[in-house]
């Protein structure tokens, strides 16, 4: 199979990556030229162990490794929200935007970063936590189950964040949100008086753009195949460490926050 053939299929994701990792497109797509252009003329080798795709982004790395340093010195505007990432350390925003944005596995993350996997968490940890720092808002917890509300409030407070309300059906749900808009939500599915918190987040989504984030005991309610499915689905019993990650990822990745002044 030849080189274009090979790769072609992965060349979206990886500008899409570069763009996140340097913060603007025409700098990122360089990367991705350098890249291109190095396997071309032999400078670099897919490796033969590792899928296409991974291989593509060791390839992307070693062009980052060699140049990027020196192309941060030319700094991106970390004022601009839609930048923020930036003010991450190069190696655990790659590790974060590896896992977190192109959805690769803590061991592929490791071959791509030429690291082990222990590193790859620790560096995760890291960007997560800067992230958390970074973006503390105001939460809104959907959720009848008294244990469980607590128990999501406690991770809540622990990254920085403040509960604003705590909603046990849907009618409290939107009554909260015309008191206090907030900038995350986290929701069950089944609510006290047997109301939906599906149709609790339908109703703030139609006057708020706020990231919401299921934690749900029945999400098969929620994968059905119709559009739009959540980005941010949690089975209960839930870890802990999971909905830390999905809070720092939701309200990054929010467009709408980006819009917000920094």
């Amino acid at each position: 199979m030849s080189l274009v053939a090979k790769l072609a299929p992965h060349l979206p994701y990886v500008r899409r990556y570069a763009r996140a990792l340097t913060g603007d497109q025409v700098s990122g797509d360089n990367y991705v030229r350098a890249s291109l252009e190095a396997l071309a003329v032999g400078d670099l080798e897919l490796s033969e162990s590792a899928t296409p795709r991974v291989a593509l982004y060791q390839a992307f790395h070693a062009i980052w490794e060699t140049t990027g340093a020196q192309l941060e010195e030319g700094g991106a505007d970390t004022a601009n929200p839609a930048q923020r990432l930036l003010r991450i350390p190069p190696r655990s925003r790659q590790a974060f935007l590896l896992t977190a944005l192109e959805g690769f596995t803590a061991s592929e993350t490791a071959a791509i970063l030429d690291t082990d996997v222990t590193e790859v968490d620790a560096l995760i940890a890291q960007a997560q936590a800067d992230i958390d720092a970074e973006l503390a808002t105001d939460v809104l917890i959907i959720e009848d189950e008294a244990v469980i509300s607590a128990d999501i409030e406690a991770l809540v407070l622990e990254l920085g964040h403040k509960v604003v309300a705590v909603s046990t059906t849907r009618t409290e749900a939107v009554e909260a949100v015309a008191q206090k808009r907030p900038g995350l939500v986290l929701a069950d599915i089944q609510l006290a008086d047997g109301s939906s918190g599906i149709d609790a987040v339908k109703d703030i989504l139609s006057i708020h753009d706020v990231p919401v984030i299921f934690i749900t005991a029945f999400p098969e309610r929620l994968l059905t195949g119709e559009r739009p499915e959540p980005t941010f689905l949690i089975t209960k019993p839930f870890q802990p460490d999971n909905v830390k990650a999905a809070i720092g990822q939701a309200l990054f990745f929010h467009p709408a926050r980006h819009a917000l002044p920094a």
